[in-house]
């Protein structure tokens, strides 16, 4: 009868239990109508040749998975894949979701009863001379087996347990969020790293090419200067010129191998095993079509300001396990067993015993460590929201910013792509004109120099255009599938 009536009361404990502390609501998306301030045009500029096309802007689309396949490349394909599988920092980020659920899930094992088993053996005996024996056989050696079953359980009247495991979940979704963003910053980096590995490659050879131009206008202007034809100034100021461009090609060479070196780490390899990159920007496609989707959807779509809402989610519930310290604990335990001299007696009538309890603590006094506890998770509040709104100004700044690149990446482009175009026809011209004999040759060379420069500046805005649209999918928070990022 008894047990009946204390579990009648356990019972009616758990389901009177409530939650202390604020309940957590998701904040209000912003109310925006587009992510710059003046309103952005249908279509960028667009120019002739490879990656010149003109750019639209779709505003009811969402940025489609797997975005960095929109640029056509095999081999870029490739590249991302393979970070995907073996970058390091992908396989921590994994391991650390995989950490928090199962945190949570051990975290939830607190909402049942803990019931341990034990058995103790020992053996005895009595001080005859001074004790009579505790044995209703009076023997004064003896063994003692003695199994037992106890039963704690700790009903979460105030809800203590459930606003930790409250926290501890929406910390996994943290972290769940925290992987999508590695996936989403790994492939962004990977995209740009290849890019510009193929731009620096092409700018290198054209200024190989523009150095083998210089030295052979040296030569000519050399072998002038021994026949009397012009001033040995000219001379000087041709070596200055020649060195100042071989000055140029060295940067240009170690920023190359260290963005092969970024590229080895970033797809999981050591420098040494990186194989040569085959990626060339003539293979890659401007995506034609760039889908921003709605701007108020911008905050789920962006993994780090959904990882930053989790933590306000999880700092919100800390208030609640504060509060809930500071209120009475009630823990109830029973137990059950048997008491023998013999194996074979255990569990026989006689040797059986049982108990069952309930205890109620309040902390009375605790020197203010419980209030100061409660004020510093409404300060980590505090600073969670704070956090959460400055990633969500990044995001759109993020979008704003590469938006803006795109715009004028795109008339850098029509005027690299006219520079050259310039360039090439007063090389044909000046080519012509040397077949006439109206000029010199070294006014071929120099005709040919100024188009070599041209093509290095057009490959830089077609390499800053290719870029700065995958950053464009990386602000708008393009994801990944799960199968690719195995």
């Amino acid at each position: 009868m008894k047990r009946a009536r204390l579990a009648q009361i356990a019972w009616m404990a758990v389901t009177l239990c409530g939650c202390v502390g604020p309940n957590f609501h998701r904040p209000a998306p912003p109310h925006v109508e587009r992510y710059t301030a003046e309103p952005l045009a249908p279509q960028t500029a667009s120019a002739e040749g490879p990656g010149g096309e003109a750019q639209k802007f779709l505003a009811d689309t969402d940025v489609p998975t797997n975005w960095w396949t929109l640029f056509g490349s095999a081999d870029l394909d490739a590249l991302v894949g393979e970070a995907l599988r073996l970058n390091p920092d992908v396989r921590s980020a994994q391991a650390a979701l995989r950490q928090a659920l199962e945190n949570t899930a051990a975290q939830r094992g607190s909402y049942f009863p803990t019931v341990q088993g034990a058995f103790d053996a020992s053996r005895h005996r009595d001080a005859v001379g001074v004790l009579q024996p505790t044995l209703a056989s009076t023997a004064p050696v003896y063994s003692l087996f003695t199994p037992q079953l106890t039963v704690s359980y700790v009903p979460d009247i105030f809800g203590l347990n459930r606003r930790l495991v409250e926290s501890l979940a929406a910390q996994a979704e943290a972290t769940r969020f925290q992987l999508n963003a590695t996936y989403l910053t790994l492939t962004g980096n990977v995209v740009a790293a290849a890019i510009l590995e193929a731009s620096l490659r092409a700018q290198a050879a054209a200024t190989v090419s523009m150095i083998s131009l210089e030295r052979e206008s040296l030569s000519v202007l050399r072998d002038e200067l021994k026949l009397g034809a012009i001033a040995e100034v000219e001379v000087y100021a041709q070596e200055a010129a020649l060195a100042q461009l071989e000055s140029t090609l060295p940067p240009l060479n170690r920023q190359l191998q260290q963005t092969r070196d970024q590229l080895a780490v970033l797809t999981g390899h050591l420098p040494a095993e990186l194989k040569a990159s085959q990626l060339e920007l003539e293979q890659l496609r401007l995506p034609a079509d760039l889908p921003l989707g709605v701007p108020a959807q911008l905050i789920e779509r962006r993994p780090d300001v959904r990882a930053a809402e989790a933590q306000l989610h999880a700092a919100t519930a800390q208030v609640g396990v504060t509060m809930a310290n500071m209120l009475p604990q009630v823990t109830i335990t029973g137990g059950w067993g048997s008491t023998a001299t013999f194996l074979a007696d255990l569990f026989k009538p006689g040797t059986g015993f049982w108990a069952i309890g309930g205890t109620a603590t309040q902390t009375l006094f605790a020197g203010g460590t419980l209030l100061h506890r409660k004020r510093a998770a409404e300060a980590a509040l505090d600073q969670a929201g704070a956090v959460y709104k400055s990633t969500v100004l990044t995001a759109f700044q993020n979008v704003a910013d590469s938006l803006h690149a795109l715009d004028t990446d795109a008339d850098a482009m029509n005027a690299a792509g006219r520079a050259e175009d310039a360039a090439r026809r007063s090389l044909e011209v000046s080519r012509h004109q040397l077949e006439l004999g109206a000029v010199s040759y070294l006014a071929l060379l120099s005709a040919q120099q100024a188009y070599q420069q041209a093509v290095i500046s057009l490959l830089q805005a077609r390499a800053s255009r290719l870029t700065d649209t995958a950053a464009l999918f990386q602000a708008l928070g393009g994801s990944v599938t799960p199968a690719t990022a195995q």
